[in-house]
């Protein structure tokens, strides 16, 4: 029923005293026969920044990590602990890019399932339009190894292996115009 990523099949012992007596009550949900703790799968929290050229064209990134190395992606990634998903999209773009960005705009989000480690991580993936000074100071670094824009139509949607990019944009293409 469940693959072998699920948190179903890889949670095997309580995070708190380590006992193998750690069942699954549901779906997303365990408790330990041990010490009572109960363990909750709930959605992390990711970030997509979405940066358009002069010519209207939109920033992608190549995955320089597992998973999914080489594929095309969304400059963006997880929201620390403590940080809003605006200093996040800030942060990841400085981090990936080298360039600061002005300005920020809710878009969209969508969930998604990010298979790291041999382990299901559900994430709910916030996009933001975003703007900035300049692009031609960027520089790939940190999990990328280069960049390149497209049309939001003219993407092949197979080279993006996350559903919630190819969600994000579907309704970048639907919405066109009006953002």
């Amino acid at each position: 029923m469940y693959s072998n990523t699920q948190p179903v099949n890889v949670l095997k012992f309580c995070p708190r005293c380590g006992s193998a007596n750690f069942p699954a009550t549901g779906s997303r949900s365990f408790k330990c026969g041990d010490c009572s703790f109960n363990f909750f799968v709930n959605s992390s929290a990711a970030v997509a920044v979405l940066l358009f050229n002069e010519k209207g064209e939109l920033l992608f990134t190549r995955r320089a990590i597992q998973p999914h190395f080489g594929k095309l992606d969304l400059p963006g990634g997880f929201i620390d602990p403590g940080e809003t998903a605006e200093q996040a999209a800030m942060r990841e773009i400085q981090e990936e890019l080298g360039i600061k960005i002005h300005s920020l705009k809710y878009f969209c989000s969508y969930p998604n399932e990010y298979v790291f480690s041999g382990f299901s991580v559900y994430t709910l993936d916030l996009a933001f339009l975003a703007k900035t000074e300049s692009l031609h100071q960027m520089t790939a670094m940190d999990d990328i190894s280069s960049f390149e824009f497209y049309k939001p139509k003219d993407v092949d949607l197979e080279e993006l292996p996350s559903v919630s990019m190819k969600n994000i944009i579907k309704e970048l293409i639907d919405r066109e115009g009006t953002y």
